[in-house]
């Protein structure tokens, strides 16, 4: 298998195929692939832009002319996840637009970490999931005290109880939130327990966007007495940095396969 790491910070499977890529004055992308691959070939791929996509796109063309007979493909954030319904008219279903480029490039297989919901498996064809199981026990190994899982929302559950499952049957916290549809504006913040009695809460979730969710969940969190409050994250955006969220949480973990992080709570895990 020979690998085409297109993103040069991120190379979670070794030594790349030889590559160059530009971009012409009219704003194409293009890509030069400079070493002849064998008939299995991986492309990996961290996206952050519709970009990134664009260099997929055109690698596998390349590969396909350089008559690779097996293409696969890793990306491990999939982009507008979280699109994944219409909630106002005149929108559109951003996962499917996603899917649908993809499936077009008929990969042997498409692998994913930890996708925001069951949509985006639905709708990929030949997919295999990751999921963070294993992720979030080698994060758990690290922590200490009496700990309970703590799940952000109402989404987050199904996913959290298998999780508490694989873990051994650690505690799970249930938590909600209120969201105006239109506006993203976040209120309402209830964990249901009566008192935490100084425990370690572990919030476990796939994407920090701009963090919003858990620096108020971490005041609900407090206010029921819990001690120390780590957070998980599988995909860290981190788009209004860490400050405030290092002001609650000791501990934030995340991978690499949104960004790399440099904080100095932050804890990242190479994928």
């Amino acid at each position: 298998m020979n690998y085409l790491h297109l993103n040069t910070n991120f190379t979670p499977f070794g030594k790349s195929l030889e590559f160059e890529t530009f971009t012409f004055s009219g704003g194409e992308p293009h890509i030069k692939i400079k070493e002849m691959p064998h008939e299995a070939v991986t492309i990996t791929q961290r996206i952050t832009s519709f970009n990134d996509v664009g260099f997929i796109l055109l690698a596998t063309n390349a590969l396909r002319r350089m008559n690779v007979k097996e293409i696969n493909l890793f990306i491990p954030y999939v982009p507008a996840a979280r699109q994944d319904r219409v909630m106002v008219s005149g929108e559109p279903l951003s996962i499917k637009v996603y899917a649908d480029i993809i499936n077009s490039q008929n990969y042997e297989k498409v692998t994913v970490f930890d996708p925001h919901s069951e949509v985006t498996p639905a709708l990929l064809n030949n997919v295999e999931v990751i999921d963070n199981h294993e992720y979030v026990k080698q994060c758990i190994a690290t922590i200490k005290g009496e700990i309970v899982l703590i799940s952000p929302d109402g989404g987050a559950l199904k996913k959290i109880y298998k999780l508490s499952a694989y873990l051994g049957g650690i505690e799970v916290i249930e938590c909600s939130k209120k969201r105006d549809v239109k506006t993203g504006a976040l209120s309402g913040f209830t964990v249901y327990a009566d008192d935490l009695k100084g425990k370690t809460g572990v919030v476990i979730d796939d994407i920090c966007d701009g963090g919003g969710t858990f620096l108020g969940l971490g005041k609900a969190l407090q206010e029921k007495n819990v001690g120390d409050v780590h957070l998980i994250v599988s995909h860290g955006i981190f788009n209004k940095g860490f400050e405030a969220l290092e002001s609650i949480y000791k501990t934030i973990f995340t991978t690499n396969s949104f960004r790399d992080v440099e904080s100095k709570q932050v804890v990242q895990i190479q994928l």
